[in-house]
């Protein structure tokens, strides 16, 4: 299940941040990064947990002092795995979520993600590939300029951002 966690990372990081600076890529890959390792080691584990995430953000700032262009970069990765452990619901999975506060014993069981009903995997994905889609169209990726300075950079354009309406109270 990816689309599912590339699309709904994108959409709530442009939703709580409205930044165009974001690699958005990196976002979406520290939001799949989970599964796709901890997959490959056969199930639920450090990824999973909110000290992976924790101590993925502190490395990013420790590891980029002195270096903000770096660190507004690389931030990216872990706000994408903060976005898969809310994207999966780990805070149900207390054991998993909280390791190492319950013991040091690896964290087990199979990926949330592949233990849905096949039906609500599916539709979740669709929901992914309708938020991706979203996004295409939103931010104008359709436009070959656009799109090739997106992968080059991970960035939307900054004439994205629309102004905000002024309120009515401003208007007094």
């Amino acid at each position: 299940m990816l689309l599912w966690f590339a699309g709904f990372s994108f959409v709530l990081v442009w939703a709580v941040f409205k930044d165009t600076a974001i690699d958005y890529r990196l976002v979406m890959l520290g939001a799949v990064m989970p599964d796709l390792v901890d997959g490959a080691f056969g199930g639920e584990g450090v990824l999973h947990t909110l000290v992976f995430s924790v101590g993925l953000l502190v490395l990013v700032m420790l590891g980029t002092r002195g270096r903000r262009h770096a660190r507004r970069r690389l931030l990216a990765l872990p706000i994408g795995t903060f976005c898969h452990l809310a994207l999966d619901g780990m805070w149900t999975r207390t054991v998993t979520f909280w390791w190492p506060l319950f013991g040091l014993e690896r964290p087990g069981g199979g990926l949330p993600s592949l233990e849905r009903p096949l039906w609500l995997t599916i539709a979740m994905e669709i929901a992914g590939a309708l938020a991706l889609a979203w996004c295409w169209f939103r931010f104008g990726l359709d436009d070959p300029v656009r799109r090739n300075a997106f992968r080059r950079t991970g960035r939307l354009s900054r004439d994205l951002l629309r102004p905000e309406p002024p309120s009515e109270a401003a208007a007094c």
